[in-house]
């Protein structure tokens, strides 16, 4: 079985970011990029799958800036086993929207004839959650969304049984293959990258794509107007007593 994942190049969680000089987007300059965290989940969790005898080939599928593939040689230092990169200049916070992404992955997947697809439930930096079934719709494959759960049955000849988050709790759901799996918070601890494998991540191949040559339409659906930084919070005051703080709270701040 071989197993396609998706990872994505976004501003590192833990940077603090900036909103540009011209108010049209975050800066993406100078400031420190990283995988995904969701998209570091689905390769952890793929990678597992290969280690259990499940899948024999895990590809590693990125689509962004020459800088996308710090993220692909991540993958490739955890465990995968090769990568693919679409390549494309286009911002991928605005420009480079799901469904474009999703069309992309689409002819990727189609050459690749891969068993199952996972990926991240949700990028951190567009929030939009959609890639993931959009691509699903467009093959034609069953999908399960925010995994937190993945047990293969029959060593995934007869599909997976996934356990996935929603509002009211979970529920567990079965899929045959191919399937489309995106992968929660919950799914599992992302291991890290040790030095020899790093360096063996650097001998292992990455095939390149054009985005512009594939067909596929491009052109954003919407488009970002202005980016500001929310209002600064006003400094707290003391109160003296419960009976002014009820007082404020009621007829200052209206909240009770």
């Amino acid at each position: 079985m071989k197993i396609v994942v998706g990872v994505k190049r976004v501003i590192d969680y833990a940077a603090k970011v900036r909103v540009a000089a011209n108010k049209s987007g975050v800066e993406l300059n100078n400031v420190k990029m990283s995988m995904n965290p969701f998209c570091e989940i689905a390769v952890e969790e793929a990678i597992r799958l290969k280690e259990k005898g499940v899948a024999t080939e895990v590809v590693v599928v990125s689509v962004g800036p020459k800088g996308s593939q710090e993220q692909i040689r991540t993958a490739l230092a955890m465990g995968c086993d090769r990568g693919v990169h679409v390549t494309t200049d286009m911002r991928l916070d605005q420009e480079l929207q799901p469904l474009a992404v999703a069309k992309l992955f689409k002819q990727v997947v189609e050459t690749e004839a891969p068993s199952m697809v996972l990926l991240g439930k949700q990028s951190i930096d567009g929030d939009c959650a959609q890639t993931g079934p959009m691509l699903a719709g467009l093959l034609g494959w069953p999908q399960a969304t925010f995994a937190c759960k993945i047990d293969p049955i029959d060593g995934g000849a007869g599909g997976f049984t996934v356990e996935r988050e929603t509002d009211n709790g979970t529920e567990v759901l079965t899929v045959g293959v191919p399937a489309l799996i995106t992968a929660d918070l919950r799914l599992n601890e992302p291991r890290y990258a040790t030095l020899p494998n790093i360096m063996k991540a650097k001998k292992k191949k990455i095939e390149s794509m054009d985005a512009a040559t594939m067909g596929v339409d491009l052109e954003p659906r919407y488009k970002v107007l202005s980016c500001e930084d929310p209002p600064a919070r006003k400094g707290g005051i003391t109160v003296e007593t419960v009976d002014d703080l009820v007082d404020k709270l009621k007829n200052e701040a209206s909240v009770i």
